[in-house]
């Protein structure tokens, strides 16, 4: 069985685990955390299990806000 192409669209509902994020910003979980706790984390949606998950077009949109900041 073949997987369609992930579309644009569909990219930009994909969440992400912190993992996901770390891996992808290269920072350790603690960065990560701390930047949550200060609140200059990417906005997060906290599931019932309270694991936490980033919306793909939140973290675009954090990281261009980064960009117009630097």
């Amino acid at each position: 069985m073949r997987r369609s192409p992930i579309t644009a669209s569909r990219r930009s509902e994909e969440k992400l685990t912190v993992d996901e994020i770390c891996e992808e910003l290269r920072i350790s979980r603690s960065t990560f955390y701390d930047w949550r706790q200060k609140g200059r984390a990417p906005r997060c949606v906290k599931l019932p299990n309270g694991s936490l998950r980033v919306r793909r077009s939140d973290l675009e949109n954090w990281l261009t806000d980064c960009e117009v900041a630097a």
